[in-house]
Formats: C-alpha cells, sequence, structure tokens
C-alpha cells in the first residue's frame, strides 16, 4: 500500500513531540458544482521537534504511534518568516 502525503499548516505544538496540523482540500459538489473548502486537523509526529506555528510542512502516513497519531512530518516546505 502507497504511503498518502498530505500538505498542510501548523497550528499548534501539543507536546515535545507533537504537532497539530491543518489539511485544507477543496471538493466539488456533486449536484451544484460548486467548489467547497473542506479542512481537518491532524495529530502529527514531529521526532526533531523542528517545526514551528506557521510552518507549512509534509506529512505521511505511517504505523500508528500512539491512538490518534498515525501521521509524521515527512519535511517543512516553508517555514514561518
Amino acid at each position: 500500500m502507497t504511503q498518502q502525503k498530505l500538505q498542510g499548516k501548523v497550528i499548534k505544538l501539543s507536546g515535545e513531540k507533537s504537532v497539530k496540523v491543518l489539511v485544507t482540500r477543496q471538493t466539488v459538489h456533486p449536484k451544484f458544482k460548486k467548489r467547497l473548502l473542506r479542512s481537518k486537523k491532524y495529530l502529527v509526529h514531529d521526532e526533531k521537534g523542528s517545526s514551528k506555528i506557521g510552518d507549512f510542512v509534509e506529512i505521511i502516513s505511517c504505523l500508528p504511534v500512539s491512538k490518534r497519531k498515525s501521521f509524521k512530518i515527512n519535511k517543512i516546505l516553508e517555514g514561518k518568516k
């Protein structure tokens, strides 16, 4: 099975090695054909603790680290300036 890759923004530091990432995606309504923004928050494992609030990161799926964490940070795409 392939790893799922998502991109999002770090919105909260939730401990030493955990961050909360907001992932926004765009969908089209099947009947009305209007574009809608859908967002979801993921609890992500950050082994190095290098990400900060406001960073854009790429996350990939992994084996579950805990009950709610099954994603880890692959790389930081753009840091907060």
